[in-house]
């Protein structure tokens, strides 16, 4: 039996929002994933702390809502650097205040070291599938 997948989803420090967070982590489950929600308003230190405790987490998710992912992950690069959160970090949501600013988020946030930036949950399970590493048959 092959092991089980597993997550590590949570919101970004500033973000309060909690359904969507709610429905992605129940929509993972469906899917077959062990999800480690850490909830709303997560510091980005506590995800590395998560992974350190699920190492074979595949990877890091991260919402926000609010506009304000930029501000909230701008620790990524120093944690990187530092060997932190060494899976993917994947972010969704709505990424910037006001629509014609998402271009410049999504940018901005791949610069800082996102590695994949979602708009569309849907598009979640089938991005995770193509993260995976492959198995030699």
């Amino acid at each position: 039996m092959a092991p089980q997948r597993l997550v590590i989803l949570g919101v970004a420090e500033s973000d309060a929002h909690a359904v969507a967070n709610r429905l992605i982590a129940m929509h993972l489950s469906q899917a077959g994933f062990e999800v480690v929600n850490l909830g709303t308003c997560t510091p980005l230190a506590d995800f590395a702390a998560a992974l350190r405790r699920h190492p074979t987490a595949e990877a890091v998710l991260i919402g926000s809502l609010n506009g304000h992912a930029y501000a909230d992950l701008r620790d990524l690069p120093a944690l990187r650097a530092e060997g932190e959160l060494r899976c993917p970090v994947v972010v969704g949501g709505n990424l910037a205040v006001g629509v014609d600013r998402s271009a410049d988020a999504r940018r901005r946030l791949l610069e800082l070291g996102v590695d994949r930036v979602l708009t569309d949950a849907a598009e979640l399970v089938p991005l995770l599938d193509s993260l995976r590493p492959k198995v030699a048959v």
